[in-house]
């Protein structure tokens, strides 16, 4: 008997590891509601992470610890994890195979991985989501992840006492989170703005393609401060203050931040194209939609707007989760929490169905 019929309604929790900072939240159903129980952030020294593996574990563990003792607004009350792993790590692709049953659909999937992944294919976890299926043929998002970084979390995940059941790059997470929200049923562009590098995806009622590019949101704060001579902390008051809004600054702000927004728009631009060379649907891009903590940048928004021609917004789903007598996280904070909260929201009969 399968043995995971016995505890598929338990709650998850999700872990959001960054490039410095680690998030955690558990998101319960009570009655109608979607009530978060926990939530929190911390900090750690991004030595601990070295090309997308956890190589110090036990520095993690031990801040992951101190987060719950002190930190914790609310109460994780489950083991169980999910976690997510930098879609920049991860390989994506959109492929057109022939129908086929699964065992041979998983070969056919292996064998293609083969020819556009450099990295050997024992080397990796491969996994796949249906995008559209017909008689003949099955359009699926392939995604692969290099086995070291993938076990490098469930070690940690292990060490610290956790069960994880289900890992997912960070954008997919987030995607969860973004269906929660008005107008996300028109083919939209997801941007998520890390600290490092920025996750794109194109979301048409799931994941279609997925692209990464190097630039976050500490690259902005570090080009503002050369750009304005001004220290890293007051590049963080001015960036997060007047961003690319109207102020005295916003031409050097701009400047500043173009070689950024530009290789960011180039991608988006590429992207769309792909996507309505492919679409069956002939469904155009109706919509920009950003998250993450660099996407709180006043300005930000209106600057993608004028130069896509196309509504650019902040993805604000928190109407639909209940804080009940929690406090929230403030405007600023709201937009570092959709990775997390996308993890919580995994339902536990999606992985053992």
């Amino acid at each position: 008997m399968n043995n995971t019929y016995f505890y598929q309604d338990k709650s998850v929790f999700g872990l959001d590891i960054g490039f410095s900072s680690l998030k955690v939240m558990q998101i319960d159903w009570i009655g109608n509601k979607q009530v978060v129980t926990g939530y929190g952030v911390t900090s750690f020294d991004p030595r601990a992470i070295n090309d997308g593996v956890i190589v110090e574990p036990e520095l993690i563990a031990k801040v992951m610890k101190e987060l719950y003792d002190r930190n914790i607004l609310g109460e994780i009350t489950t083991k169980r994890v999910t976690a997510s792993i930098p879609a920049s790590r991860t390989y994506n692709r959109t492929l057109n195979l022939p129908k086929l049953n699964k065992k041979d659909l998983v070969e056919a999937l292996r064998l293609e991985a083969e020819q556009y992944i450099p990295v050997p294919i024992d080397d990796l976890y491969i996994d796949f989501n249906m995008i559209q299926e017909t008689d003949k043929e099955s359009e699926l998002l392939a995604v692969a992840a290099p086995k070291k970084i993938v076990d490098s979390y469930v070690d940690l995940a292990k060490m610290c006492g956790l069960e994880p059941i289900a890992l997912e790059t960070s954008i997919g997470a987030a995607g969860r989170l973004f269906v929660q929200a008005e107008q996300s049923d028109v083919p939209t562009i997801l941007i998520d703005f890390g600290s490092v590098s920025s996750d794109i995806t194109i979301y048409d009622d799931g994941l279609i393609v997925t692209g990464t590019v190097s630039g976050g949101g500490d690259n902005f704060t570090d080009l503002i401060a050369k750009k304005l001579k001004v220290t890293k902390q007051e590049a963080h008051i001015i960036k997060t203050k007047y961003g690319l809004g109207v102020s005295k600054k916003q031409k050097e702000i701009t400047d500043a931040l173009s070689p950024i927004l530009e290789q960011l728009l180039k991608e988006i631009r590429r992207m769309i194209r792909y996507y309505e060379e492919r679409s069956a649907t002939k469904r155009k891009i109706s919509q920009v939609v950003t998250m993450g903590g660099g996407a709180n940048m006043p300005g930000l928004s209106e600057h993608m707007t004028n130069i896509l021609r196309l509504p650019s917004r902040m993805c604000d789903p928190w109407q639909h989760l209940d804080f009940s007598k929690l406090q929230p996280p403030n405007t600023v904070e709201k937009s570092m929490y959709v990775t997390v909260a996308g993890l919580a929201l995994l339902n536990p009969k999606e992985v053992f169905a």
